[in-house]
């Protein structure tokens, strides 16, 4: 029994990695389609407003969505369960769950405020692991790393910034949030395509 529940909790951050592929994939489908389209399936992955993103700024939020739940949904878990087992992936799991249902406003704002701060403690690692992972997997990797911090910084979250920031820097291209910040500024910017249909349903 205790095997089972192992394998169980390995296997299911890569469940949710397969997952986040293919929403990404979906929002890129969706936008080939038109405009709002991309749009309407962005809004499915991010809590940001949508409504009045180009073409550019969708696939850069699919990205940024990409590298962030890289960590929170993938590594995270699986780095508490191999330094505390099930019990420390289910801590995990219950925070940052907490942070994302609770928020800051309302009734339970204190709640919402507790869970945000344990979330940050606990993806303090997690989120660095997987932007030097992000880094090390592509082809010029070292140097990249000595502008990951700067990068990082740009980000209000003391964790998002990390994996979103090495996402830019791998792929080289920009990874933007209207007026609020620019990871890698210099780097490539997709161009819109668009074609004619009606947007993809959720898979």
């Amino acid at each position: 029994m205790a095997d089972i529940v192992v394998t169980a909790v390995l296997l299911k951050p890569l469940f949710a990695l397969r997952l986040l592929l293919s929403e990404v994939s979906a929002v890129e489908s969706s936008l080939i389609q038109s405009v709002e389209c991309g749009r309407e399936r962005l809004a499915h992955i991010v809590s940001r407003d949508t409504t009045n993103l180009d073409p550019e700024e969708i696939r850069e939020s699919s990205l940024e969505s990409l590298a962030e739940n890289l960590s929170d949904s993938v590594i995270a878990p699986l780095f508490w369960f191999a330094v505390f087992g099930l019990p420390g992936a289910a801590v995990y799991r219950f925070a940052n769950t907490a942070d994302a249902m609770w928020g800051y406003r309302g009734r339970w704002e204190w709640a919402g405020k507790f869970a945000a701060r344990a979330d940050d403690l606990l993806n303090l690692i997690p989120a660095r692991m997987t932007a030097v992972g992000l880094l090390l997997v592509g082809p010029n990797g070292m140097p990249l790393l000595r502008r990951l911090p700067r990068e990082a910084a740009r980000t209000t979250s003391p964790n998002s910034g990390w994996p979103m920031g090495a996402l830019a820097l791998s792929l080289n291209v920009r990874l933007r949030k209207p007026r609020v910040y620019a990871l890698n500024a210099s780097g490539s910017a997709h161009r819109p395509q668009t074609l004619a249909g009606r947007c993809i349903g959720p898979r």
